[in-house]
């Protein structure tokens, strides 16, 4: 939980108890926990939790840059590590998220802005497919 404390530190964010242990389950999550499913795991570690904490904690993560939203089309904000920049496909029959990273892809994405008179500052990419049969 270090690396994520101390960015929450830096910040300036208080760190209370349920604060801590939400922090803890995200850096944990090998997958992108929705709001429910980081609350069934904060709950697994200190009971007093309440949804109501976990949700209001995740808007202050994400709005001090410490986590992203993730919107996979289903309705449910995932949320994950902010940091390195990185791409998802979303499988659309299992939704498992796989996370990428592809030099090519960005190179194309600057000449596509630069293009149209742009620089690029940012960018989101989810791209969504389902496996190929074979």
């Amino acid at each position: 939980m270090a690396k994520l404390y101390e960015k929450c530190i830096k910040v300036g964010l208080r760190m209370t108890l349920p604060r801590k242990i939400i922090l803890e389950v995200i850096e944990d999550s090998a997958d992108h926990p929705d709001v429910d499913e980081l609350y069934r795991r904060a709950v697994e570690k200190d009971r007093s939790i309440s949804i109501a904490t976990v949700y209001r904690t995740t808007k202050l993560f994400e709005e001090a840059g410490i986590i992203e939203r993730l919107d996979i089309g289903d309705g449910r904000a995932r949320y994950e590590e902010a940091g390195e920049h990185h791409e998802h496909l979303i499988d659309i029959e299992t939704g498992e998220i796989i996370e990428f990273q592809n030099e090519e892809l960005e190179e194309m994405k600057r000449q596509v802005a630069k293009k149209m008179g742009y620089e690029l500052v940012d960018h989101r990419l989810e791209l969504f497919g389902k496996k190929i049969k074979s």
